[in-house]
């Protein structure tokens, strides 16, 4: 296989123009089309555009390259296009994009990504990039492609001759080097960008050019989507002066123990690759001591403190879930199957089926906490941290205090929530202090630290703590839930509307997740005490769902009854957000927030608050916090529910047909 078999004639088109990055996003989508290469263009926009939101697929020098794995991918296929003037697509030199390879890849399958990684490479040549640029028709475009693989590659039957990528331990070395390779490489380096298309092989090539140009042997290992290709061997990094780690993601680096290693974006190694080596030739690389820490990058060693602690608790949050949603659903589906008649007072348990069902979802519930605080601590101190977290979370879920050890009849109160959150924070950053503290120990006791010292030291330090801290974790939240359950009338509904309001600000972003895990922690918080099916706290979490599902729905609405306020293209994506909205994937209304965000956030913003204040007002309740139109059944007062979700809708889609103005029809 060649590059331009992955490049049909059909997805190419030069010298054209773009008003924006969106705008060349579009054509180089609708490339994808004309090539048949997708499935569903609306999905793979989604995953071009939500690569985009980690960072921009721009490279220097006018060079742009996006890219996305996606279900939606038919089968692998480029789009190119070249523009007569340039567009802002955030290239790191600040100069406008005029040159673009859109990489459309299917999620299963790896065959085409060796094509790809060529093609990176290829774009590392100035003097390739200028006949891009100055090709007069498709045929010559490709035919300069053709022409450049070749010289670099060999022919098609060459590189059948060649061995497996998998059977060769220097895949895509560069002449250069491998003719070195008898004298050893002085630097080595690993790449690796999240999707594990584009910008791995590219800072590939680049250290490995900038390397031959210094004359320093450097030798690439590419983490992409294909696994990791031209492995570093031991012999290799026994023998390196260090290792450049340019990577966007967490790779193994146990192996460069004792080495110094630099840690740095992707984006580095493509862009600064000969600062990179000299700073390894120059002693000015730390040595790396590798203790079974999660593995750094540079995007976790440079993000503030506030994103740091975000990121710890959505660890929590994300492996928490499928025990609320599992043991919620049954626990609604016992109270959905019980008879209330039979004994109100053990109700949910009065029936065999509804006793199993109940039972149950009490034990997935029984887990929410300790998971919650146990891989809190474990995304801040790795596993050493795991089972400290466990500890803490289980204590505040039964409410252990010195209290209850001394006075066997003493009432516990357990700290809920806000009592594991505590835990595991508290859990991972003692680890930390210990396994620094450790690190002064002799090296003799290095086996016995994992298993003996951290648990023993770390459980203990818990136990004492969340004693300490239960009694008054657990007053605070029962203080908590009398607020809560102390809401009526105008300020209950309120908070309905800030809760809906919130899922709308940022549809996905902090806003939205802080609103999110609002609404997951008060099903936990209610859980834990015991709360009945019509708890305040399950009221908030229904607010939480129903604010969330407005916005796709609302714009899915307006494209269909105000199809003048859109192009074609934006009336066929819109249908999509019924499906969204409907599931509860608030996310479906990013790409029209994002081209017309002064009209359409506001919009979806009010409509879902009316929903939430509605949803509050009708008193209904959702002990899952995950399923859309799928939970309804499980939901108190679904009636008023449904009423509560049209009625935002409705709201958001008048307000957003008001504000839009009517778009020129193709």
């Amino acid at each position: 296989m060649r590059i331009t078999d992955l490049l049909r004639p059909e997805s190419v088109q030069l010298h054209t123009q773009a008003a924006d990055k969106q705008a060349a996003i579009d054509k180089l989508i609708g490339l994808h089309q004309a090539g048949e290469n997708l499935a569903d263009a609306e999905a793979y926009k989604q995953a071009i555009l939500a690569r985009e939101g980690q960072s921009s697929t721009a490279i220097e020098a006018g060079i742009a390259v996006p890219h996305a794995k996606s279900d939606s991918v038919k089968r692998p296929g480029l789009a190119a296009m070249t523009l007569d003037d340039g567009v802002d697509y955030g290239a790191m030199d600040g100069q406008p994009s005029d040159l673009f390879f859109m990489i459309a890849a299917p999620m299963d399958g790896d065959l085409h990504l060796e094509i790809l990684s060529r093609l990176m490479v290829l774009l590392m040549d100035p003097g390739f990039t200028a006949k891009l640029r100055a090709a007069a028709t498709v045929e010559e475009f490709r035919s300069v492609i053709d022409q450049a693989e070749t010289a670099k590659y060999g022919s098609e039957k060459a590189a059948e001759a060649q061995p497996k990528a998998e059977d060769r331990s220097d895949e895509d070395v560069p002449a250069s080097a491998a003719n070195q390779k008898t004298d050893g490489y002085r630097v080595l380096a690993v790449t690796a960008c999240p999707t594990g298309i584009a910008h791995t092989y590219m800072a590939a090539e680049a250290l490995e050019k900038a390397g031959k140009a210094l004359g320093i042997p450097v030798k690439a290992e590419t983490n992409g989507s294909g696994g990791a290709k031209n492995l570093l061997t031991a012999a290799e990094i026994a023998a390196a002066d260090g290792i450049i780690v340019a990577a966007d993601k967490n790779v193994e680096t146990a192996r460069f123990d004792g080495k110094p290693v630099l840690f740095v974006p992707v984006s580095e190694g493509i862009h600064h690759p000969e600062e990179l080596i000299q700073k390894i030739e120059n002693g000015q690389v730390p040595v790396y001591h590798h203790a079974g820490q999660v593995e750094a990058t540079a995007e976790t060693k440079n993000e503030g403190v506030g994103r740091q602690l975000y990121k710890h608790l959505m660890n929590g949050v994300s492996h928490m879930l499928p025990f609320v949603i599992g043991g919620g659903i049954l626990i609604a589906l016992a109270f959905l199957l019980d008879d209330y008649s039979i004994d109100p007072a053990n109700f949910g348990m009065n029936t065999p089926v509804a006793a199993f069902f109940k039972t149950i979802g009490n034990a997935a519930f029984g887990f929410m906490l300790p998971i919650l605080a146990g891989y809190i601590a474990m995304s801040i101190a790795d596993r050493p941290g795991l089972a400290v977290g466990f500890v803490g979370g289980s204590l505040a879920a039964v409410g252990t205090s010195f209290a209850t050890i001394l006075d066997p009849t003493a009432a516990a109160v357990p700290a809920g929530f806000l009592g594991a959150l505590l835990a595991g924070f508290a859990g991972g950053y003692f680890m930390l202090a210990l396994r620094k503290l450790c690190d002064k120990l002799p090296s003799s006791l290095e086996g016995i630290k994992p298993i003996l010292i951290y648990p023993v030291v770390g459980i203990l330090a818990m136990g004492l703590f969340m004693c300490l801290v239960n009694p008054v974790m657990g007053a605070l939240n029962n203080g908590l839930i009398d607020f809560l359950n102390g809401l009526g009338g105008t300020r209950k509904i309120l908070l309905g509307a800030v809760l809906g309001g919130m899922m709308s600000i940022d549809m996905g972003g902090p806003f939205n997740k802080a609103a999110y895990v609002t609404g997951t922690g008060a099903i936990a918080t209610a859980a834990a005490a015991g709360a009945a099916q019509g708890a305040i706290e399950y009221q908030m979490m229904a607010a939480v769902m129903v604010g969330g599902m407005v916005p796709p729905l609302a714009i899915a609405l307006c494209t269909t009854f105000f199809k003048k306020k859109f192009t074609a293209d934006e009336r066929k994506s819109g249908v999509v957000n019924y499906i969204m909205g409907l599931c509860f994937i608030t996310e479906g209304a990013i790409p029209f927030a994002a081209s017309d965000p002064l009209r359409v956030i506001p919009s979806c913003v009010v409509g879902s608050a009316v929903a939430g204040a509605l949803s509050m007002f009708f008193g209904c309740g959702l002990m899952a916090p995950h399923g859309g139109i799928f939970v309804f059944p499980v939901v108190t007062n679904v009636l008023g529910y449904g009423i509560s979700l049209v009625a935002g809708s409705l709201v958001a889609m008048l307000l957003l047909a008001l504000l839009k103005k009517d778009k020129a029809q193709a």
